[in-house]
């Protein structure tokens, strides 16, 4: 069964900066806050430490960075669906700028999470393309210029209120999430309050002079916000 995604909710994508130990420290941070915050942390990591993070926590949504759309059988060097979802593993992010894909490619992929009951996250950049993915059928789209992906610079309303409309207007049931540059509480209060139903970041908590304590920040801001929404 796939697994219910609550909103508003927090991803904490450490991308390819930390890994095993480290890696696990912070999802082990991350669990013990969603418990905490009773709200739901998408947290990210490398595919080796995926089996262990499962394990070892039990709040988390654990998200692996990629996936590719094959079934078992012949595919030497790519990342089968089936032994992740083996692993533990709640859902996939694709199409990531660090990690595009053909809409062909895409498709492909997004079908065979669905069909191992994964929750899919899917990043687009412009509007046009938000709108176009949005047809795929994706679980939760993140919306998010390239330009702007960990600058500290966040998307402006306009950017915002675009890309939202464009998802409702293909599915009023995808999920969003604004992230571009988001690296303050400020920042997912005004992302969410404007619209979307998660934010959260990578440089803007791995290069906090404490972790948790900005993933508290920014949780505590979901708390505010979820008030108002």
């Amino acid at each position: 069964m796939k697994r219910e995604l609550r909103v508003p909710f927090l991803i904490v994508n450490p991308k390819a900066y930390i890994y095993g130990e480290e890696s696990l420290e912070l999802a082990k941070v991350c669990d013990q806050l969603a418990e905490e915050y009773d709200i739901d942390i998408i947290f990210t990591g490398q595919h080796v430490d995926l089996k262990q993070i499962a394990q070892e926590t039990k709040n988390l949504i654990v998200t692996t960075q990629h996936m590719d759309g094959l079934v078992p059988g012949r595919g030497m060097g790519f990342i089968l669906p089936d032994a992740l979802k083996a692993a533990g593993v709640d859902g996939v992010i694709l199409n990531h700028a660090e990690h595009p894909l053909s809409m062909c490619d895409l498709d492909k992929t997004i079908k065979r999470a669905s069909e191992l009951d994964m929750i899919t996250i899917v990043c687009s950049d412009s509007v046009e393309q938000t709108r176009a993915v949005a047809e795929l059928g994706p679980d939760v789209m993140i919306c998010e210029p390239t330009s702007l992906i960990g600058t500290g610079s966040t998307s402006d309303d306009a950017y915002i209120e675009a890309t939202n409309e464009a998802v409702k207007s293909v599915n009023p049931d995808i999920k969003i999430i604004q992230a571009a540059g988001v690296s303050t509480g400020d920042d997912v209060y005004r992302v969410v309050v404007g619209g979307a139903h998660g934010s959260g970041g990578t440089s803007g908590i791995l290069n906090a002079p404490s972790r948790k304590g900005k993933i508290e920040e920014m949780l505590q801001a979901l708390v505010k916000a979820k008030k108002e929404i």
